[in-house]
């Protein structure tokens, strides 16, 4: 058997396979509603037969939106739009399905990436942004809230909520956002944390906010849920947040109950200098398998196969996850599976659509018609 097309277990969640769908942000949100177009995005994702989809960034609170078309779940009306989705998924497909839990912080209220991206402004139906401190994300955007103790409280409170949604809605796992500069990664990073109270300064104090709303998560969670964190495992900029530090910040995950780290970088800063290049986040996942012990998904541009099965049969991570090469190709397990000799679940009806050199591709399936 492949590496790739191995069970995993993570927690008391069983998953077919080590290929994990990355959430990607779809911009197509109504008010945070899901809508068709999330029917039809992760609807064909399902078919894909990797062992595990999240949905895209979903936020807590409205404010906590990356742009106005972001998916949220933060009302009854959200969870009703994303949960018709949801069954519709269980209904045709065996995947096991993530949520990704996130809050933009001073990066939120931003254009979709077709319309250039850019802050939109409150006078055009923007909001402003809340944040560790009134520190911009750039120096041309108007300072962001810095939130305080109700305010934490409150996001603290928002992102339990939320996650209760999630668990009613019947998701395998959650995960949290503490990555890409959004609000999470903000606190942990000293680049966009200029507090000088109890969480802001020291390592201590500046992972404090993130673990509380961890807890938080972990206290809402049952056993059969798997909880885990997206975490930047540096900010590409001198003086920031690094991987000596996300060592300290997995261990005390770890602690606390999480079960699983997705490792990506970058994000907080617009100063980033990011080799960016095959496996290049990879060894930040391998440093926290083998320092930390919990189980890794490495991300950034793993686009093949072999690629892949190389980096799990290297013990550098325990789990592939892919974004846009899964959009580019969303039967790459399908693929994957033919070339490295896996097997793959399929839908009965695509099951003729089986090559006949690949007849072990989909299992044990028939093609009698009369």
């Amino acid at each position: 058997m492949t590496h790739l097309f191995s069970p995993i277990s993570i927690g008391a969640l069983e998953l077919a396979n080590r290929i994990v769908i990355a959430p990607m942000c779809e911009y197509s949100a109504e008010e945070g509603r899901a809508t068709d177009w999330h029917m039809i995005h992760l609807g064909h994702l399902a078919l894909s037969g990797a062992g595990l989809l999240f949905t895209e960034a979903t936020a807590v609170e409205a404010d906590g939106r990356i742009s106005p078309g972001d998916l949220g779940l933060w009302s009854d009306e959200t969870e009703r739009a994303l949960g018709r989705v949801v069954q519709a998924v269980r209904r045709y497909s065996p995947i096991k399905l993530g949520i990704q839990l996130g809050h933009a912080g001073r990066k939120a209220s931003s254009d979709a990436p077709w319309n250039g991206g850019q802050l939109v402004p409150a006078s055009e139906g923007g909001w402003q942004g809340w944040a560790p401190s009134a520190v911009p994300h750039n120096d041309s955007e108007p300072a962001p809230h810095a939130l305080d103790e109700d305010g934490l409280a409150r996001v603290r409170d928002a992102f339990a909520d939320s996650a209760r949604r999630a668990v009613r809605l019947g998701f395998d796992a959650i995960e949290l956002h503490a990555a890409h500069g959004y609000l999470l990664h903000q606190f942990l990073s000293p680049l966009a944390n200029r507090r000088e109270d109890a969480y802001g300064g020291s390592l201590e104090n500046r992972m404090r906010f993130p673990l509380e709303v961890f807890q938080a998560l972990r206290e809402v969670a049952p056993p059969s849920v798997a909880l885990g964190v997206r975490v930047s495992a540096t900010d590409w900029v001198e003086g920031g947040w690094d991987l000596a530090q996300t060592l300290v910040f997995a261990q005390a995950l770890k602690d606390r109950g999480c079960e699983f780290i997705d490792v990506s970088s970058g994000g907080v800063s617009s100063q980033q200098k990011i080799p960016v290049g095959p496996n290049y986040q990879v060894p930040f996942a391998d440093e926290i398998k083998r320092k930390v012990g919990m189980p890794t998904i490495a991300v950034g541009l793993i686009t093949e196969a072999q690629q892949a099965e190389d980096i799990l049969a290297r013990g550098e991570a325990d789990m592939i996850a892919l974004a846009r090469g899964m959009l580019y190709d969303p039967r790459w397990p399908w693929h994957a599976a033919a070339q490295l000799g896996g097997q793959v679940a399929a839908p009965r009806q695509y099951w003729r659509s089986q090559p006949r050199e690949h007849k072990a591709l989909f299992g044990e399936t028939r093609f009698g018609q009369r």
